[in-house]
């Protein structure tokens, strides 16, 4: 169903709020030719209610020619604001950056989050941002999360199709994804709702088995045969199967790069409002597939990137994968048990 402009009104004033956003403040919007027209109009008048001060900085797109998709995901690194000193002294100049483009995993958003301004991400389509608007009760239950997994030195995945992945943990940090900007320096994604962390360089070992129904990001598809993935001293040697691991290998064969085969961040996903069926109804240009990411019970694992958390890969390839039907442990504590959370780890 379409949103009316009162809604997501609305669901900007709810965000905005929980983000701290107050009269005086400064927050840039930035938009590109991909930003959803609704969602930029609703935003700023929301802005306007609350007495913020604004400004647009729209940047065209880039990366057609290196890009096999439309989607912003597909191709990561380089950014609009690649060499424009001058958008980013006025993004670092705001309070809050309103990213209606899609700037991840870029040094520009790194430089413009280490300087305090906040970054929020809402790219999604105007009916999942009102479905998934962001509360209080989200972010508990992400910090709740985090208790379990901030310190931890383990964790395994394991599911009845196979995967049996052993992951230390330790050098880098956890993110916390709950929907708003609630801290300076903060960066977060409208909509989400999932805890993660990286693998410590070269300790990833074991094997991934992708059953039907699990989901490929960026492709936007579900698995329609199993696919066997081979994890040694943290990358994928190895990629088997039928016609969807074919696809997957020339996909990431395209790069020519083997960082695009190294273990990226892992976690579990705890948004009880989002849902793994609702990728089949959209076009696959219409969404980043957050729903895919974020619903409640997924183990979602990453090839590629880790220079968000200060890592040295810094691939344009980022492949993100969430399995249905995995047992995840965290060190003693089970915090998923065949596809559904635990209350409280085990």
């Amino acid at each position: 169903m379409a949103v009316s402009d009162y809604q997501l009104i609305q669901a900007w004033n709810q965000v905005l709020n929980l983000s701290g956003v107050q009269a005086g403040q400064m927050v840039s919007i930035l938009t590109s030719s991909s930003t959803h027209p609704q969602t930029l109009a609703t935003a700023r008048i929301a802005l306007a209610g609350l007495g913020a001060n604004m400004v647009q900085i729209d940047l065209p797109p880039i990366n057609a020619e290196l890009s096999l998709s439309r989607d912003v995901l597909a191709y990561l690194g380089t950014t609009p604001l690649t060499g424009n000193p001058a958008a980013i002294a006025a993004l670092k100049a705001s309070d809050l950056v309103l990213d209606l483009m899609t700037l991840l995993f870029s040094p520009e958003q790194h430089e413009i989050l280490q300087s305090g301004t906040k970054i929020l991400l809402a790219a999604e389509p105007p009916e999942v941002l009102v479905r998934l608007v962001p509360t209080l009760e989200d972010r508990d239950r992400v910090l709740q999360a985090a208790k379990i997994l901030e310190g931890a030195k383990l964790m395994r995945a394991v599911s009845d199709a196979g995967t049996d992945l052993h992951l230390p943990l330790g050098q880098y940090p956890v993110m916390k994804e709950y929907g708003f900007v609630d801290e300076p320096g903060r960066w977060d994604h409208w909509p989400s709702g999932f805890i993660l962390t990286w693998p410590n360089e070269g300790g990833a070992q074991g094997k991934i088995v992708l059953d039907r129904g699990d989901i490929l990001l960026p492709m936007k598809s579900y698995v329609a045969d199993p696919i066997e993935m081979t994890v040694e001293n943290g990358f994928v040697t190895r990629i088997e199967g039928g016609l969807d691991a074919d696809l997957l290998n020339e996909y990431m064969a395209s790069f020519d790069d083997p960082d695009a085969y190294a273990m990226s961040h892992i976690g579990w996903g705890l948004q009880p409002r989002a849902y793994w069926s609702t990728l089949g109804l959209y076009d696959k240009e219409q969404t980043l597939g957050m729903d895919a990411r974020a619903y409640a019970g997924n183990f979602l694992f990453s090839l590629g990137p880790n220079n968000e958390v200060g890592g040295s890969r810094s691939t344009p390839c980022h492949i993100d994968i969430p399995l249905r039907q995995c047992t995840v442990t965290v060190d003693d504590k089970t915090v998923v048990r065949r596809g559904v959370v635990c209350k409280e780890g085990s």
